[in-house]
């Protein structure tokens, strides 16, 4: 069985570390390069990397700032926000990431997910996935619906066939953020984490909400009542000091996840 990885977040807004709630009231938390050389010290398994506000803003992502991380870490590195070509994945992969994230973009153009892929391998494409529970429709059948620009723009897709035909694309990975538990810190969504995770059989990583390892677990517990994550994303329990990476990883392994411990 392959290790269940986590993995801390940084969202980064004009070049500084950001946090929020449910995607609003983001505030100024540090440095992104401090903060990704300390997770990977620490035993991060990979690291990622979102401009926030880059595809709301329509401009390319800060480079300088990817470089200046690549330089300082030496695990997968993932980069998201403001890629809308093949050329963009391009440039972030040779800033120094191994992995592109595209959100926005493949929602806008579906196609993009397969070029990247023709172009880099399955295994260097992320779709991201920003995600709102709803009512229940004809068009929306699980009740969560795809969103776009952070949280902004309301599509109509159905996640679930969202995620299947992303993979039906080449996407290598996919990356599932519930906005209603983003920055709540109280736990996954779960029932939204399985409900990819048994529609598709590439990795999902889920996102949104961890508040104590326990989460974390839950993300990745294969068991009926857990969301059976090949990955656990994470952020605000790091980012302010609540617990380490270390804490976490042994909370994990202490409950029966298999999880990769180099201390």
């Amino acid at each position: 069985m392959l290790s269940k990885r986590v993995i801390p977040c940084l969202d980064v807004r004009n070049g500084r570390l950001t946090k929020g709630v449910k995607f609003q009231g983001n505030v100024d938390i540090g440095d992104p390069v401090a903060s990704a050389r300390r997770y990977y010290e620490e035993g991060a398994d990979e690291i990622v990397f979102y401009d926030i506000t880059a595809s709301a803003e329509a401009r390319g992502i800060f480079l300088d700032v990817v470089e200046r991380v690549a330089a300082e870490i030496f695990i997968p590195f993932s980069v998201g926000g403001g890629i809308a070509s093949v050329e963009d994945m391009r440039a972030v992969l040779l800033a120094g990431a191994e992995k592109v994230s595209i959100n926005s973009a493949a929602v806008k153009d579906p196609a993009l997910v397969g070029e990247g892929a023709a172009a880099f391998g399955s295994q260097a494409i992320v779709v991201g996935m920003d995600v709102l529970a709803v009512p229940v429709s004809e068009t929306i059948p699980s009740g969560y619906e795809i969103v776009i620009h952070g949280g902004r723009k309301r599509t109509g897709l159905d996640a679930i066939a969202w995620a299947r035909r992303c993979e039906a694309l080449g996407a290598g990975e996919l990356c599932v953020n519930s906005i209603d538990a983003d920055g709540t810190k109280d736990g996954y969504e779960l029932r939204l984490t399985r409900a990819v995770v048994n529609a598709v059989s590439i990795p999902v990583i889920a996102s949104g909400g961890a508040g104590h390892p326990r989460h974390m677990f839950e993300a990745v517990d294969v068991s009926a009542h857990g969301g059976g994550a090949s990955a656990a994303l994470i952020a605000s329990i790091v980012h302010y000091g609540e617990y380490t990476i270390r804490q976490c990883k042994e909370y994990m392994a202490e409950h029966g996840a298999q999880v990769r411990l180099t201390w």
